[in-house]
């Protein structure tokens, strides 16, 4: 028998929350179940399996819940990557849950690992130059003025819908993924690992050898693109909430894409065809992926997994 595949599989946000729930536990564990059960296929076809997931509608609600703590009880507010840290171990125990809770019904038996993910970024990145990433509460204009004058480093941008003023941070790109080569041997022999949850928590060297968190959101399915060729994954899988990426999405002139070279990925993206807030970044995920030695990404909903035509399939050429 030869070796067996290797596939990393990023989770979109309603894999976690859809639009219109309230993001109760029930609601997050019942979505999961169900991303879970299409992972089946993979379980099924003998692949280890490493799983990256988001985080932003979690990690803005713990924003929320230690801003009002300060507000209220003077609890000392924690920093974004704090948060980024619990959102993790909480993400993770749900999936881990629901996941084992799948295996067990299907008389499967495989551990499941979470492991909370450092991915260091340059501290230098221009990214940081121009933070466009927004996060946590809505304030008003006299309260972002106060905060700006207890960190005179932030930065808040005006809600283009006017609901007040958020602090923006960067989104840089992930350089080096912490404890990859143990995700590597974990997923190599056969257990399942949840890592780099929304994109890792954000670190960086404030000098050689001594490691920090940073006030940053990185892109995770940029930073799961990369644990897959830092691990050399045969597959990398993006999920998100559409069966095949499209151009001209939701026009009449709608064209369903089922496989696509990497020159024809990078031509569309200069075209303006993909949104930033939406598939752009997936598609340059898979572009990344591809150029550093992945054989196929494949872009779909969760419950497409099982059908061999269904996804967008991201290639070399």
């Amino acid at each position: 028998m030869g070796e067996k595949k290797l596939a990393v599989v990023a989770f979109g946000g309603n894999a976690l929350l859809r639009a219109g729930q309230k993001g109760t536990i029930e609601e997050q564990e019942a979505n999961v179940y169900e991303t879970c059960q299409s992972l089946l296929e993979l379980v099924q076809k003998d692949y280890n399996i490493v799983i990256g997931h988001g985080n932003g509608p979690q990690v803005g609600n713990i924003l929320l819940q230690v801003n009002a703590g300060e507000k209220m009880y003077g609890i000392p507010e924690m920093p974004l990557d704090i948060c980024g840290a619990y959102s993790q171990g909480l993400i993770g125990y749900i999936i881990e849950q629901q996941f084992m809770n799948v295996l067990k019904k299907n008389n499967l038996k495989k551990d499941i690992i979470t492991l909370v993910t450092q991915v260091v970024v340059d501290k230098n990145d221009p990214a940081f130059q121009n933070p466009t990433k927004p996060i946590g509460p809505y304030y008003t204009e006299e309260e972002m003025e106060v905060l700006k004058s207890k960190n005179p480093k932030d930065s808040f941008a005006k809600d283009p819908k006017g609901k007040g003023w958020r602090k923006v941070v960067a989104s840089p790109k992930p350089v080096e993924i912490n404890n990859k080569e143990t995700i590597e041997r974990l997923a190599r022999e056969g257990k399942i690992v949840v890592t780099v949850g929304g994109g890792g928590i954000p670190v960086y060297h404030v000098e050689p050898g001594k490691l920090q968190g940073i006030d940053a959101v990185i892109d995770k399915d940029l930073a799961s693109s990369m644990l897959a060729i830092f691990i050399n994954a045969d597959e990398f899988y993006i999920l998100t909430d559409v069966p095949r990426v499209c151009l001209n999405f939701h026009t009449p002139d709608e064209i369903q894409l089922s496989t696509v070279t990497i020159s024809e990925a990078k031509k569309y993206l200069a075209d303006g065809h993909f949104t930033e807030g939406s598939m752009a970044p997936k598609i340059r995920a898979a572009i990344n992926f591809v150029e550093n030695g992945g054989k196929t990404c494949i872009i779909t909903e969760a419950g497409q997994l099982g059908n061999p035509e269904a996804g967008t399939r991201i290639v070399m050429g």
